[in-house]
């Protein structure tokens, strides 16, 4: 007579098997299950900036990479990759180069940047990228991310922040007052007027009025 372990079992019973994971990195959050929208407004934008200023050694060149970002539209690329031989102090202007074949333009700078500027080439005056690390390197984007996010924690935002919240946000508050859509386009550095759109359709103005058929 065989042992236990040996007979076949008629209990109509099947051991279920355990399903495997499937390899690879975890699947991917959607951005609406983290937050509700994917820009910063202005004045989230200034809490940003004030934040960044008050956080750790170099607040100063930290907002200011805030600032810049946000106002000249930058992808976190362009804005690390930013070098000295782009900017023209003396005459107020900006070379921007756009990455994802996108379409580069020269943008004004404004009198607080420019000041903020200078003050920066004389803290790092051996140097050919404008936002530096200790290490005597452009700051990476990795770094950048940490800052921003760090920045929007200090600042008690609702929103958890990223970078490219602030490129979107130039573009809504572009598109918010008015700005001529070809314009924004070719500020933000469009090659299809279709990335565009995306923020004159979230323009509240062209709404203005709808609800005033009843009153409360």
């Amino acid at each position: 007579m065989g042992k236990a372990q040996d007979r076949p079992s008629f209990s109509g019973k099947s051991k279920k098997k355990k399903k495997r994971k499937p390899a690879g990195p975890p699947l991917k959050v959607p951005n609406l299950e983290k937050r509700s929208r994917e820009y910063l407004t202005v004045a989230e934008v200034n809490k940003l900036i004030k934040a960044a200023k008050s956080v750790g050694r170099h607040g100063e060149r930290d907002s200011l990479m805030i600032l810049v970002a946000y106002r000249h539209a930058l992808r976190v690329t362009e804005l690390v990759e930013l070098r000295w031989d782009q900017l023209d102090l003396s005459r107020a202007r900006m070379h921007v180069n756009r990455l994802k074949n996108g379409d580069s333009s020269v943008h004004y700078l404004e009198g607080d940047e420019i000041r903020a500027l200078r003050k920066l080439r004389r803290d790092y005056p051996v140097s050919d990228f404008v936002f530096m690390s200790e290490r005597q390197g452009p700051l990476s984007s990795n770094a950048f991310h940490k800052m921003v996010a760090r920045a929007g924690v200090e600042a008690d935002l609702e929103l958890s922040v990223h970078p490219h919240m602030l490129r979107h946000g130039k573009g809504h508050q572009l598109a918010s007052e008015g700005v001529d859509t070809r314009a924004i386009q070719a500020y933000m550095g469009h090659k299809n007027i279709q990335h565009t759109v995306l923020y004159t359709q979230l323009n509240p103005k062209r709404f203005k009025g709808f609800g005033k058929d009843v009153r409360l």
